[in-house]
């Protein structure tokens, strides 16, 4: 499975801390790196807006695996940018199992693929839905820093929250990790 993710605007080190915490923290060792390819989208400073920076990287490095499934990992403002993308990808006939938006505040987020949302805090979470989220949504509880959420999942407490037809009907405590894993062993929940 593919996996590309796209930081936000701010130290590249704190990506490599996020793509270490999450791929290190699953108990059970079936979400490895040797089942995972994992691209990161270079981008850096506004870069991180342009899906045509991310839509090329993409297509030289997936173009002609397009029907292989693809989930973005995206993060802050690597939002705006990754969902044009997705929707971009898409349309050139690439196959996107899943979109991941992690503290994507303020980002208008819709597809006919499955979005998750992963929030910092309560507030962001319940502020983000009004903008669209998928079924599957995570916020941090205790609340922490919004770079903490990138830099740190393994650590990142919160609930899992399912809204099925809009109302909450299941709330799981876990990691922000455990959650991503839970994604990616499942995508295609809506």
């Amino acid at each position: 499975m593919n996996v590309i993710v796209c930081p936000g605007i701010h130290d590249s080190a704190l990506t490599d801390s996020f793509i270490s915490g999450w791929l290190c923290t699953d108990s059970h060792g079936s979400m490895s790196q040797h089942h995972l390819n994992v691209l990161v989208a270079p981008v850096q400073g506004m870069s991180v807006l342009s899906s045509p920076h991310i839509l090329w990287f993409l297509c030289d490095r997936l173009g002609n695996q397009r029907e292989s499934p693809l989930i973005f990992i995206s993060f802050s403002a690597g939002v705006v940018g990754a969902i044009a993308a997705a929707w971009q990808w898409q349309l050139l006939g690439g196959n996107v199992q899943a979109f991941i938006a992690i503290d994507g505040w303020g980002v208008p987020l819709w597809g006919n693929f499955p979005i998750h949302r992963l929030s910092h805090d309560y507030f962001t979470h319940w502020s983000s839905l009004l903008l669209g989220s998928g079924q599957h949504n995570f916020y941090a509880q205790p609340p922490v820093d919004h770079l903490t959420m990138w830099r740190s999942p393994q650590i990142i407490e919160g609930w899992w929250i399912d809204s099925s037809e809009g109302i909450t009907t299941a709330k799981i405590h876990l990691t922000a990790a455990e959650f991503l894993h839970r994604l990616l062993k499942c995508p295609q929940v809506k």
